[in-house]
């Protein structure tokens, strides 16, 4: 069985359900995965592709790093040991002047030193490139920034459709909120009502005047012009701030878009590298409350940790809808999960609501 990113596009229960399976699955199954969590889970094996090399490891994710860690690690001790050793049969070569004992011992030194190339001398350890990026800091508004008192709301405007009935809920500026629930419920629709793309039919959303809304969608189509590159995009979106493609350059390199991919036609371009676009359009428009609707979508790991560091360190108010457990137990202080109409705190960790789902599972 191969799958390629099982998990980009269910919801948190349907993560655990395939989790559970694929624990059980008693053939060969091989799986390129985006989701820490998912990996730990399933995975008993870790092949790494990385500089044209193909690495095979014992374990799951986890044991991976951990192994991998170690192995740098002694790679490096034995580099510094070598290089320390080359340095000093070089210096020893450069002093034997022409002393014919030294110059003797200088020859087979240098065959010493002739050998160990041949044999291929031990390389550092290749850092892998982790670009880590920033909201920018923004303007502290006093609550409530963002509420919602007794919503209701259908898309048919009749009341026995009602995805949400007497809703109340909050975002403000040191917010970290989660929306968890299954697909359906109306998670992204909740975040539509907080933009004003949509309307309740009954019930009050109060914002503060001064309130800036920063969007991530989960379909970076909806935010971006495919028929443009990226560099294209942003200097005619923001052609007020400059028009120097050099400038523009450096904003999406800030978001780890660089060379071709900055002047590539967007259509062509994979959904993690059009997402960075989505989130250094997010950076230059300085929202106080951000909105995210599954932002980890085609990013890798190390990004997704940048992604998390990034929400930690902005001081503006955060809302995220995601299936990535690795992501929502970083940064989330406030956890939602939408069902039956309402908006219920969940009182413990995004771990303690995975363990929840996973009673609930029949296989």
């Amino acid at each position: 069985l191969l799958l390629d990113d099982p998990t980009a596009h269910l919801d948190l229960e349907a993560c655990v359900w395939l989790e559970e399976y694929l624990k059980k699955f008693n053939k060969i199954l091989i799986l390129v995965s985006h989701s820490q969590d998912f990996l730990n889970g399933v995975c008993t094996n870790i092949i790494d592709m990385k500089m044209n090399k193909i690495s095979s490891y014992t374990g799951n994710y986890d044991t991976y790093v951990k192994t991998k860690n170690e192995l740098d690690t002694n790679q490096m001790k034995q580099y510094y040991k070598q290089q320390d050793e080359i340095n000093h049969i070089k210096k020893f070569i450069a002093s034997a002047g022409t002393y014919s004992n030294l110059v003797r011992q200088a020859k087979s030194r240098q065959k010493i030193l002739d050998k160990m190339e041949a044999d291929g001398l031990i390389k550092p350890v290749a850092q892998d490139k982790i670009f880590s990026f920033n909201f920018p800091q923004v303007e502290k508004l006093p609550p409530p920034v963002l509420s919602f008192d007794s919503i209701s709301f259908s898309y048919s405007g009749k009341p026995e459709d009602n995805l949400f009935q007497d809703l109340s809920f909050g975002v403000d500026m040191d917010s970290r909120v989660a929306l968890v629930g299954p697909n359906g419920v109306g998670k992204s629709t909740l975040l539509k009502l907080m933009t004003g793309k949509l309307q309740a039919q009954s019930g009050r959303i109060s914002k503060h005047t001064h309130i800036k809304i920063g969007v991530y969608s989960q379909h970076s189509a909806d935010q971006l012009d495919l028929s443009k590159t990226p560099l294209e995009f942003v200097r005619d979106k923001f052609s007020s701030i400059s028009q120097d493609f050099q400038y523009w350059r450096q904003q999406l390199g800030r978001f780890g878009l660089t060379g071709e991919g900055q002047t590539s036609v967007m259509a062509t371009l994979s959904e993690g590298q059009r997402s960075r676009v989505v989130f250094a359009l997010l950076a230059l428009e300085a929202p106080n409350i951000l909105l995210l609707d599954e932002p980890t979508n085609g990013l890798d790991i190390p990004t997704i940790d940048s992604l998390a560091e990034a929400i930690n360190s902005f001081n503006g108010g955060v809302c995220v809808v995601s299936h990535d457990f690795r992501l929502l137990n970083k940064i989330a202080k406030d956890i939602f999960v939408i069902e039956h109409k309402k908006a219920t705190r969940w009182e413990g960790t995004i771990l303690d609501y995975k363990k929840k789902l996973a009673k609930n599972i029949v296989l």
